[in-house]
C-alpha cells in the first residue's frame, strides 16, 4: 500500500469510528469510489488498535472502573460501581457477538457491501438519530444505566454490522431514546465500543495471523498511529461539540451523503 492509501483509510477509519456516520460505510465505499484496491484485514486489525487505544485512554477512568471491576463481574456481581459498569457492558456485547457470528458463517456480511445498502441506512438511520435526538427526554444520567437499558442499547449496537448505519450512532440514538443525555449518550456508546471492538480485532486477527509479512506488518503500524491520533481528535471535539451543539450536524451529513449515494446507485 503506498502512504497516501495508509493515510486515507487510518483518517477515515479513525474520525468516523466514533462520530455518528459509520466507519466501515467508509471504508466501503473508499475503493468503490476512487478505484483503490481494498485495504484488507490485516489493515482493518490495526487501525482498529489504534482506535481502541483512543477509546481507552479518553476514557481511562470509566475504562480503570470497569477492569477492576471485571472479575466479579464474570461472576454475575454487580453490587459495585465497578461491577456493574462492568457487567453491563459484558452484556451490551453479546447481541453483536451473536449476530456477527450468523452474519459471518452464512456469507450475509459480504452480500450487504453494497453502494444501494449503505445509502439506504446511511440515511434512514440518520432521519431515526435526529428524531430520537429531537424528541427525547432527558431523564437520566450515566450512573442510571441499568440491565434493561443495556440489553436494549446492546440489541442497537448489533443492527449496526449493517454498513452504514454506525455502531455509534445507533447506540447514540438507543440512548437518546431510553431518556440519556446527550454527553452521557455519546459517553456510554463510546465504552461499549472497547468490547466490541476487541472481539472484531480478535476475530480478525486471527484470520491473518498467518498472512502477515514485514511489508504488512509495517503498513499495519503507520495505520494504527495514525488512526488513533484521528479517533482521539474525533472524540475531544465531538464531547466538547455535544454540550453545546445537537447531533443536527451529522444527521445533515448522514443525509446528504445518503442521497448522492442513491443516486449513483440507482442511476
Amino acid at each position: 500500500m503506498s502512504f497516501l492509501h495508509i493515510l486515507l483509510v487510518a483518517i477515515i477509519q479513525g474520525i468516523t469510528e466514533f462520530l455518528p456516520v459509520s466507519s466501515s460505510g467508509h471504508l466501503i465505499l473508499l475503493p468503490n469510489l476512487t478505484g483503490l484496491q481494498d485495504q484488507g484485514q490485516a489493515v482493518d486489525v490495526a487501525v482498529h488498535v489504534g482506535t481502541l487505544g483512543a477509546v481507552v485512554l479518553f476514557f481511562w477512568q470509566d475504562v480503570r472502573l470497569a477492569v477492576t471491576g471485571l472479575p466479579r463481574a464474570l461472576l454475575g456481581h454487580r453490587d459495585t460501581p465497578a461491577t456493574k459498569l462492568a457487567f453491563l457492558l459484558l452484556i451490551a456485547t453479546i447481541p453483536v457477538i451473536v449476530l456477527g457470528f450468523v452474519l459471518s458463517i452464512t456469507g450475509l456480511s459480504d452480500a450487504m457491501r453494497s453502494i444501494k445498502v449503505i445509502g439506504w441506512t446511511m440515511l434512514g438511520f440518520g432521519l431515526v438519530l435526529w428524531v430520537a435526538d429531537k424528541l427525547g427526554h432527558v431523564e437520566k444520567e450515566a450512573s442510571d444505566w441499568s440491565l434493561r437499558d443495556a440489553v436494549v442499547m446492546g440489541i442497537a449496537q448489533a443492527i449496526a454490522l449493517v454498513p452504514g448505519t454506525s455502531r455509534s450512532g445507533i447506540t447514540i440514538t438507543a440512548a437518546r431514546a431510553l431518556g440519556y443525555e446527550r454527553s452521557d449518550a455519546a459517553r456510554l456508546a463510546m465504552l461499549m465500543s472497547i468490547p466490541t471492538i476487541i472481539a472484531s480485532g480478535v476475530l480478525l486477527g486471527i484470520e491473518v495471523a498467518g498472512e502477515a509479512d514485514m511489508q504488512i506488518a509495517r503498513d499495519g503500524a503507520i495505520a494504527a498511529v495514525i488512526s488513533f491520533f484521528a479517533a482521539l481528535l474525533a472524540l475531544v471535539l465531538m464531547m466538547r461539540l455535544l454540550k453545546s451543539v445537537s447531533f443536527a450536524p451529522y444527521v445533515l451529513y448522514r443525509i446528504l451523503l445518503g442521497m448522492t449515494l442513491l443516486t449513483i446507485a440507482y442511476s
